[in-house]
C-alpha cells in the first residue's frame, strides 16, 4: 500500500509567510501536506508524482472578492479562477448574498450592479436553490460539486429585504423598527454561528435594482442610518469578524464613518473594515496619497483594523455600446441604463435635450466620479465599422467635426451592443501601482470574479502581480521580493480573513499552486473571449496564459494540470469545501 497519495517533486517551495523557498519534496496524504523533505522521498510510496523541478511550489491563491454565488450553481468547478492557481475565493461581497429573499428579488440587488443577465440569475435559482437559512446555504455550497474552495460574507442587502419587505428597504424614509433590528442582528450570529467570516455592504448609491417594480432604486444598504449601523457592526466587533463594504461616491464621502467603526481608540474591540478600493484614479490622481499613506497614519492614530482591497493590475474595462456600470454615476448615463427597451433608449439618445445634459455631465468638474469622462481616452476595439477600430470617441469627433459625446452617441445608436470599447479608469501609473502593493494596508483582491463578464477578466491578477514582481527584479528595480509577493497573495489573505487557507506546511490542507516561472511573461496581461454554454452562451472575457499554472491540487486532488481540467470537476465530483470562519477544514473529496 502507498505511503502517499501525491508527491510533488523537487520544486521549489514557498510556505505562504513571506519566508525565503527551498528545495523540497512535498507529500500529501488524505488532503493533507504530511511530509516536506529537502531529501527525496521514493517515488514508489506515492500513487501519483507531479515533477516541479524549477518551478515554485505556493499555497494555491485566495481571491478575496468574487462574486461566484450564481456560476457556482450552474458551474461549480470554476474553471476561470481554478485554472489560475485559484484555490479559495469569497463570494457574498459588495451586500449581494442569494439566501434569504426571494429569488427575483435576489436577480434585483444582483444582476444590474454585477453585469450578469437576471433572466440567468433567477433561472439558476428557481433550478438550484433549496435554502432560506445561511446555516442551510452554508451546508447548500459544502454539497457542491466545487473546483475549489468557498468562503462566504451575509449579504446586508440581502437580510434587509428579508426583514423590511424590499419596499421599506430601498425606501429612504423607511427606518427599521427597534424589533427589525434585533432580527437583523439574529440573522447575523446565526450566520456567523454557521461560518460566514462577517457582513458585507455598499454605501455607493450608484449600485441600482434590476426588475420591474423598483428598477434604478440603490440597493437596500445605501439607505442604511446611524443605529442600524452600530448595531450590525456591535456583532461584528463582539465576535471579531469582517464588515467588507464599499464607500459613498460622493463630495462629501463617507470614510471617516468607515475609519471610526474599525477604530479601537474608543472602544474594547475594533472591529475589522475591509473597503473597496485602493486604486491610482485618474479622474482624481492626486488621491493617490490618501490611498498610500491616510489608512497606515489612521490606523495608527485609531488603533483600527482597517484594509484597503486593491487591484494590483491596470483596471481596463471594456463595454458593448453603453452597457457600462460607470455610466450610473451621473444623471443622464442613469437615465439611459434605466430603460430596458432598446427602441426606447433610442429614442432618448437621439433626443437634443438629453444630448445636451450628456455634454454637461460630461463636462462637469464638480461632480464625483470614477470613471475620467475623457472620451479621447475611450478606444474602439470593435465594430461594424472597421475603420473606427483604434481611434478613440474623441477622435473620432474631431474627424466629424462633433462633440465627443455626439460622437459617441451616434455610434451606440448606428451600431448598438456590436460596438465594443474600452478605457482605463484607474492603476495606469506603474509607479504607483508597484507603491501600492507593497503597503502594509492593502489587501491585494477586487478582481470581481464571477461579474462583469462582458467588461473584464481579472482571474489572473495573483499570476500577473507575481509576473510584474519577477520583471521588476530582472531589471533591478524590485519593489516586492517573490517571497513577499506570494504570502500578500495567499497567507496574508487566509490569516486576515480567518481562514484556514494560504499556508504550506506539514499539517495543512493540501492546497497548493505550481507555477512555472518561465511561464510569467507578458502573455498573463492578454484578454480574450470564451462562450459559457451554462449563460446561454454568452461571451465572457477571459484569461488564457496556461505556461504559467503546470498544476492546480485543492484538498490534495489534482484538478488542474498541464493545461486540462480533471475528468467529471464540477459534474461527478468537486474537492472544495465550504470554509467557515476560524475553523479547520479536514479530508478530501475524491473521484
Amino acid at each position: 500500500m502507498s505511503r502517499y497519495d501525491l508527491i510533488v517533486r523537487g520544486g521549489i517551495w514557498f510556505d505562504g509567510s513571506g519566508a525565503g523557498p527551498r528545495t523540497a519534496d512535498i507529500a500529501i496524504s488524505g488532503g493533507e501536506v504530511t511530509k516536506i523533505s529537502s531529501t527525496p522521498l521514493e517515488v514508489a510510496d506515492a500513487d501519483e508524482v507531479i515533477e516541479a523541478t524549477g518551478k515554485w511550489v505556493m499555497p494555491g491563491f485566495v481571491d478575496v472578492h468574487t462574486h461566484y454565488d450564481v456560476e457556482m450553481l450552474v458551474s461549480p468547478a470554476l474553471t476561470e479562477s481554478v485554472r489560475h492557481g485559484v484555490t479559495t475565493a469569497i463570494i457574498g461581497n459588495c451586500s449581494l448574498t442569494t439566501i434569504m429573499a426571494s429569488n427575483t428579488e435576489c436577480a434585483d440587488i444582483f444582476s444590474r450592479v454585477e453585469a450578469v443577465p437576471r433572466e440567468i440569475v433567477v433561472g439558476a435559482l428557481d433550478e438550484h436553490r433549496t435554502w432560506s437559512t445561511p446555516g442551510e446555504y452554508a451546508k447548500a455550497i459544502d454539497n457542491l460539486n466545487l473546483g475549489l474552495n468557498l468562503a462566504a460574507f451575509l449579504g446586508q442587502s440581502d437580510m434587509r429585504i428579508n426583514v423590511m419587505g424590499m419596499d421599506r428597504a430601498v425606501d429612504d424614509k423607511a427606518t427599521p423598527t427597534p424589533a427589525e433590528i434585533d432580527r437583523m442582528v439574529g440573522i447575523l450570529n446565526e450566520a456567523l454561528d454557521a461560518g460566514f467570516l462577517g457582513m458585507s455592504a455598499t454605501t455607493n448609491w450608484i449600485d441600482k435594482l434590476d426588475g420591474d417594480l423598483y428598477r434604478s432604486r440603490s440597493l437596500p444598504t445605501t439607505f442604511v442610518k446611524g443605529h442600524e449601523f452600530r448595531a450590525l457592526n456591535k456583532v461584528l466587533r463582539d465576535r471579531d469578524r469582517i464588515l467588507q463594504s464599499t464607500p459613498e461616491v460622493s463630495l462629501t464621502p463617507n470614510l471617516p464613518k468607515f475609519f471610526l467603526a474599525a477604530s479601537s481608540r474608543f472602544r474594547r474591540n475594533r472591529l475589522k473594515v475591509s473597503l473597496l478600493a485602493a486604486a491610482d484614479s485618474k479622474a482624481y490622481p492626486p488621491l493617490i496619497y490618501f490611498m498610500m499613506y491616510g489608512a497606515p497614519i489612521i490606523n495608527r492614530l485609531l488603533k483600527g483594523n482597517f484594509q484597503w482591497q486593491h487591484l494590483p493590475v491596470p483596471f481596463t474595462v471594456y463595454a458593448d455600446g453603453i452597457d457600462l456600470v460607470v455610466f450610473e454615476e451621473f444623471g443622464s448615463g442613469a437615465a439611459a441604463l434605466d430603460i430596458k427597451d432598446q427602441v426606447e433608449r433610442n429614442e432618448l439618445l437621439k433626443s437634443e435635450k438629453y444630448r445636451r445634459w450628456f455634454r454637461r455631465d460630461y463636462v462637469n468638474k464638480f461632480s464625483p466620479k470614477i470613471w475620467h469622462r475623457n472620451l479621447y481616452d475611450a478606444t474602439v476595439v470593435e465594430c461594424p465599422d472597421s475603420t473606427l477600430v483604434g481611434k478613440s470617441f474623441g477622435q473620432i469627433g474631431d474627424e466629424r467635426r462633433i462633440h465627443p459625446v455626439d460622437a459617441f452617441l451616434d455610434l451606440v445608436l448606428e451600431h448598438g451592443r456590436d460596438l465594443r470599447w474600452r478605457t482605463t479608469i484607474a492603476n495606469h501609473r506603474p509607479k504607483y501601482l508597484d507603491k501600492l502593493a507593497a503597503n502594509k494596508c492593502v489587501h491585494m483582491g477586487f478582481g470581481d470574479a464571477g461579474a462583469h463578464l462582458r467588461n473584464m477578466a481579472f482571474y489572473n491578477y495573483h499570476l500577473r502581480l507575481l509576473e510584474r514582481v519577477k520583471s521588476a527584479q530582472g531589471k533591478r528595480k524590485p519593489f516586492l521580493t517573490i517571497d513577499r509577493a506570494v504570502h500578500r497573495l495567499t497567507a496574508e489573505l487566509g490569516d486576515w480573513y480567518n481562514l484556514d487557507a494560504g499556508h504550506l506546511r506539514v499539517g495543512d490542507r493540501a492546497d497548493i499552486a505550481i507555477i512555472d516561472p518561465a511561464g510569467l511573461d507578458q502573455s498573463v496581461h492578454d484578454l480574450f473571449e470564451q462562450a459559457m454554454p451554462e449563460y446561454g452562451g454568452l461571451r465572457r472575457m477571459v484569461n488564457r496564459n496556461d505556461g504559467a499554472v503546470s498544476a492546480t491540487i485543492v484538498n490534495g486532488c489534482v484538478v488542474y494540470r498541464d493545461g486540462k481540467f480533471a475528468d467529471g470537476l464540477g459534474t461527478s465530483w468537486g474537492p472544495g469545501r465550504f470554509l467557515p470562519a476560524g475553523q479547520r477544514v479536514r479530508g478530501a473529496t475524491t473521484r
